[in-house]
């Protein structure tokens, strides 16, 4: 497996830094790539060389973001839910600008609009071997209907927490939001 330069991921990093700051700004359809360039400082050939377009550079943030979320899953099923949730919420803490920007971003034509659904598809997807059949609760219960339901909730919450500058720690957060997930699960 090669590994990328330092120079190519230190570029690749500011220009994913730059369109999330303009997107606190503006709306991304407002964004060209100029603006990018200029907030990077780096000239637009430079952008060219790493991504086909701002849809593309977008994208790619997106799904690095989604993929290390994504990472977490694979240890956290062992976990009970409290303690699994607690690094979900210092990773959204950790990369609030992006979070913040992605949830409050306006529809559009770009991707932005379909990050939220994104979001919420990636967590119904981790919490399918999470719901208990055994138990009896969830029994009658559609498995559609209940990663709906729990995964619409979870990221409602995420995105109250988010828009309202993170009022309770991480930790805080883990222990209410596990609580509620366990219920449901």
């Amino acid at each position: 497996m090669n590994k990328l330069d330092r120079r190519i991921l230190k570029t690749q990093e500011s220009l994913k830094k730059a369109v999330i700051e303009l997107m606190s700004e503006k709306s991304f359809d407002e964004i060209t790539i100029q603006d990018i360039a200029d907030r990077a400082n780096v000239n637009r050939g430079t952008i060219y060389l790493h991504y086909q377009d701002k849809y593309d550079l977008l994208d790619k943030l997106i799904e690095t973001h989604l993929n290390e979320l994504g990472d977490m899953d694979q240890w956290a099923c062992e976990l009970d839910w409290v303690d699994a949730l607690v690094p979900y919420f210092e990773y959204f803490e950790k990369n609030y600008l992006f979070f913040s920007t992605m949830l409050a971003s306006k529809e559009g034509k770009g991707a932005p609009s379909s990050f939220r659904t994104r979001l919420l598809a990636s967590f119904m997807e981790g919490f399918k071997g999470e719901i208990d059949r055994e138990s009896g609760k969830n029994g009658e219960l559609s498995e559609d209907v209940l990663l709906q339901f729990t995964g619409t909730a979870y990221v409602g919450v995420i995105e109250w927490w988010i828009r309202n500058g993170m009022p309770y720690p991480p930790q805080a957060m883990a222990k209410q939001v596990g609580t509620l997930l366990g219920r449901s699960l």
